[in-house]
């Protein structure tokens, strides 16, 4: 049987009045890429924030591996988010004064791995994605290309069980929006991480196994 690693049951959240997620219902398998499409205020960003655990909500449940999020105090969704969490912008978010090299390890300190560990999964990240060359640079002198390729390897540096994307090739031409496509899919089945991606692009998320789309709150498989 496979392993669901996430699973969100009756989700709701309203801001005030407004109520925008209303009972959502999935589940993500251990290894497995599930796309995320709707209009413009449909609920995408809300719903990605629930599962970054940045954004509480109101009623129903996510469960990250054996992790309730309702159960969790605030130090024990950050210990979560920096253990098990990993997470890929459209604009990059890299920390500006940080060098490339700097950024990947990030992660991996807060997560408290010891050094030499650090080392050696940043050497071998900054190969893979091919950014090794460029491991003293600091954000500002990187290409799109370079910037989402940091990006990504900062974002699976801690082997995290879940990834999460939001228009990750959103900034980027159509050329480097393939090969970072590419990439991102290679990596994820190596490093058996399960994804789930916001987009807004249909070839975007043909890329992924599955699609589910949001409409007024509610998903539509």
């Amino acid at each position: 049987m496979d392993k669901s690693i996430l699973l969100v049951e009756t989700l709701r959240k309203s801001y005030g009045q407004r109520s925008i997620l209303h009972g959502i219902n999935f589940k993500v398998k251990a290894g497995e890429s599930v796309a995320l499409m709707g209009p413009s205020g449909s609920g995408k960003t809300t719903l990605l924030n629930c599962l970054c655990g940045v954004e509480p909500f109101d009623s129903g449940e996510i469960t990250l591996e054996n992790n309730a999020y309702s159960t969790l105090n605030q130090d024990q969704l950050i210990e979560l988010r920096q253990k098990h969490l990993g997470v890929v912008f459209q604009f990059f978010h890299l920390l500006p004064t940080l060098s490339l090299e700097e950024n990947i390890q990030f992660p991996m300190q807060l997560a408290g791995l010891r050094d030499q560990q650090i080392k050696e999964r940043c050497d071998y990240l900054m190969d893979r994605v091919g950014i090794e060359h460029r491991r003293e640079a600091f954000p500002q002198e990187l290409s799109g290309g370079e910037m989402q390729r940091t990006a990504i390897a900062r974002a699976i540096a801690v082997k995290p069980l879940l990834l999460l994307a939001d228009e990750p090739t959103g900034s980027l031409d159509s050329e480097h929006s393939e090969e970072i496509l590419k990439l991102l899919m290679e990596l994820i089945r190596e490093e058996q991480t399960a994804l789930f991606m916001v987009t807004h692009d249909n070839h975007v998320a043909s890329f992924c196994d599955r699609l589910v789309k949001i409409k007024d709150g509610l998903l539509e498989q």
